[in-house]
């Protein structure tokens, strides 16, 4: 990679991380903190203040990038990054669930990262794009490990507003990064034409995408479910983090031999079959055992 090339991915990469690591942040102690405002003892409406978020984004998801294409790359992510904080800032200044569904609701409406991926490709030659890729997921996989471990903790300092707030706070500092860190890009972007139904005829990519709903469904219910077990079982949100700690410590070790065969041996979909089945298996037997700590732990890591 070029230099100008390494410093688009590098700060494009953290713009992400930043977006991510506020977002990530929330779901470790959400549904904990949530039975301390009025309406956090309905379920349903705590489920709702978590997937409202992702309802808005979905839906601007691709109008960000069709005007991002349009009027370029820059003043779109920096609009949704403000418009992240806006509600962010709304969340954290919310007495009850409805004014935190709210927030979130406005926190999805700046939903940038497709401008922001498809900024990468106008930055990089096409032969760097696998890596600076890449490098985004690794600071997306780091933003969820960090987050996961230090949430729990920070939550403790500062409470959910003060983390809302620094969810903000985040997204300001990645305005930022937009705006004197990035380069400018080349020329404006190519716009082509690509027709919905040749996207949704697509089989192949619409089972993945089908995979892709479903594990994150499952992710975040788990969120929903897994912070009140662990409180229940008698592990205050504080010391969380000794649970997930070790957990994603140990799945990164156990994940690398999976990689190396799915990449080295050309074994991708036996590898995702696998890791499909585990997923199960960890569901059935959260859904089936008793929610002692070792047993939530144990679950967790599978």
């Amino acid at each position: 990679m070029s230099a100008p090339e390494l410093r688009a991915t590098v700060s494009l990469a953290a713009i992400f991380a930043l977006r991510m690591l506020g977002l990530f942040m929330i779901m470790p102690v959400f549904s904990v903190y949530a039975k301390t405002v009025p309406g956090g003892d309905n379920l349903l409406l705590v489920g709702i203040a978590l997937g409202a978020y992702g309802v808005t984004q979905s839906l601007l998801y691709i109008f960000y990038g069709w005007i991002s294409d349009r009027v370029g790359r820059k003043p779109v992510i920096a609009t949704g990054l403000v418009i992240f904080a806006i509600g962010s800032f709304v969340a954290a200044g919310a007495h009850d669930m409805v004014w935190i569904i709210v927030g979130r609701v406005i926190q999805g409406m700046g939903a940038v990262s497709s401008a922001v991926l498809a900024f990468i490709a106008d930055l990089t030659a096409e032969e760097h794009r696998t890596k600076a890729m890449a490098m985004v997921g690794g600071s997306i996989g780091m933003s969820f490990a960090v987050a996961i471990v230090g949430a729990p903790i920070v939550f403790h300092w500062v409470g959910m507003s003060g983390l809302f707030a620094l969810v903000g706070v985040f997204s300001i500092l990645a305005v930022g990064v937009v705006i004197w860190i990035v380069p400018d890009a080349p020329s404006k972007p190519v716009h082509v034409r690509a027709p919905f139904a040749e996207v949704l005829h697509n089989v192949e990519l619409l089972r993945l995408n089908f995979g892709v709903l479903v594990l994150h469904a499952t992710q975040t219910a788990l969120f929903l479910v897994v912070p009140r077990l662990l409180v229940d079982a008698g592990l205050p949100v504080a010391s969380h983090w000794m649970i997930y700690l070790p957990v994603m410590g140990l799945a990164f070790v156990m994940m690398v031999p999976a990689i190396i065969v799915a990449e080295k041996r050309g074994k991708m979909k036996a590898v995702l079959l696998s890791a499909i089945g585990l997923i199960l298996i960890g569901q059935l037997l959260l859904g089936s055992l008793a929610h002692t700590l070792v047993i939530v732990s144990g679950v967790l890591f599978v």
